[in-house]
This record gives C-alpha cells, structure tokens and sequence, in this order.
C-alpha cells in the first residue's frame, strides 16, 4: 500500500495501482482511465475498467462548483462533495463487519468544498446480480421458500446492523444489494454486499428519521416482487428483533407511517415514469 497526506491532498493505492503509478500523479492517472462509462452526471462520472483481466471500478469525482451545492441545500438536500463520503462509509462497513466494495485506490485534492477534486476505485463484485433484478420474476416464479426467507432475513440484518452502528445510506433499494453468484446461493450460504454508499452518513447513532426514510426506500422497491403479508412479518422481527406481538404494539405507528410513505414512493415513481413496463432503477 502506498499513502500520502497533506493538508489539502490525501491518496492511498493498494495494489496494483500502487506499482502501475509509483513516481506518477495518481490524479492524473485516474483522470486517463478509459473504460464503459456507467453513470456520467454533473460532477461524477462512474467506469468499469480492467487491469490483468480484473475489473475495478472508477469514480471520478470534479469540483461541482457553488451554484449546484447552494441549489441542493436549497432542496434541502446534502450535496456530494467528493468521494471522501464513499470512502469513510466503505470504513464505517467494515468496521462493523459489513460487506461492500473494497478501496484499491482513493485520492482527494484542492482548496474549498466546490473545487475538490478526486477518485475512488474499487474491485468489482464479480460475478453478482443486484435484488432488483434478481426478485422481478418472483411474481410470476415464486424462489424455493426457503431461499427467499433467507434473503429476507439477510437484508433484514443487514439494515439492522447498518444503522444500529450509526450508518444510514439514503438510495438503500433492492438494486444496491449485490448477491454473490459463485458459489451459486444457497438458504445457507448467501453473501450479500451493499454498494453505492456515496451518499451515505455516519454519526454515534442513526436518527430514527433517518432510519425510517432508508426503510421506506426498502420497502417500496420491495413492493412489487410478490412477498406475502408473513414475508413482511419476518422482515419486521428480524429488524427490530424481539417478540412480534411486542413490535407491531410498540411500532404500529411507524410501521404504518413506513407503509403510507412505500406506497406514496410507488405513486410518485408510476407517475414519473408511465411509459415504462416494469419498475426499474
């Protein structure tokens, strides 16, 4: 591994980028990475590249300048700076023995929060398939029972431990759960890694405001895979953990609130995107 710091430049490279770049500007390099362009927005550009015939993953992040930070805060929402967020919550998930992406590569420069400029690469998780798509056929095919308990089961803990160590994601759908392919899952054997933490935050404790939005995000995506009243229920005691007679009378408040709000996100996304035949993200 190779790392340096100053007070406004920070950059750590695991192999093999800490070799390929020794003695070279790692922004540089990173900045020339060629690949297929994932996402590519103001600001943020995303690529799939390979080195020896591995895949990593690049996100290049560009100053997005005051104008686009004074109109988040204005929507009242919290500008992404920078990749330093992706990082620090790839770290707050491994501290708690969470799966995700692994860093191979991070570095950040510049003065101010609208002219920073930096990267974050990490190894590609594959072969997967994200939940999304993995669970559009469950209406028309519904999974062996048990593999689908276990899912349920695994997400659930998952977004338990998530924010009970302080961690809230806010874009947390079925399609940012990558489940392993290799080995094939199995009800005993399933491995499941979160991604695209770049919005993630990090405090002593989650707010349950915040807990309660990454639920509804969860619970919306989850509304048309075809689960049962008893699959929500399961959801529910793997969550909150306890008795289930004791938690639908101490959360019949929430857990209502939370089902209003899924059913406000559907609405609102049917509305957005009409023309489309099924719900994609």
């Amino acid at each position: 591994m190779t790392a340096w710091f100053g007070s406004t430049n920070e950059c750590v490279l695991e192999e093999p980028f800490a070799s390929l770049w020794a003695s070279r500007d790692p922004f540089a390099e990173a900045e020339a990475i060629r690949g297929d362009i994932v996402r590519d927005i103001e600001g943020r550009r995303t690529l799939r590249f390979e080195v020896a015939g591995k895949g990593y993953y690049l996100k290049l992040h560009r100053g997005v300048g005051w104008g686009a930070i004074v109109g988040n805060l204005f929507r009242l929402r919290l500008p992404v700076l920078g990749a330093d967020s992706e990082w620090h919550a790839i770290r707050a998930f491994d501290r708690l023995g969470l799966d995700t992406m692994r860093v191979v590569g991070f570095g950040q420069r510049g003065s101010g929060p609208a002219h920073l400029e930096s990267f974050l690469i990490t190894e590609a998780l594959e072969p997967t398939c994200d939940l999304d798509v993995f669970t559009q056929s469950w209406p028309d095919e519904p999974p062996p029972v048990k593999l689908k308990h276990a899912l349920i089961l695994s997400v659930a803990d998952i977004a338990r431990r998530m924010h009970e160590g302080g961690i809230n994601h806010r874009d947390f759908y079925l399609c940012h759960f990558l489940l392993h392919l290799a080995p094939p899952p199995t009800p005993d054997a399933l491995h499941i890694s979160v991604i695209d933490l770049h919005r993630a935050q990090i405090r002593d404790q989650t707010p349950q405001r915040w807990r309660d939005k990454d639920l509804a995000a969860l619970y919306f995506s989850a509304l048309r895979i075809g689960l049962t009243r008893r699959d929500r229920l399961r959801f529910i005691r793997a969550y909150f953990a306890g008795s289930l007679r004791e938690i639908l009378k101490r959360e019949h408040t929430r857990l209502a609130r939370l089902e209003q709000e899924g059913q406000r996100l559907l609405l609102r996304y049917d509305r957005k995107f009409a023309h489309r035949p099924a719900l994609q993200r």
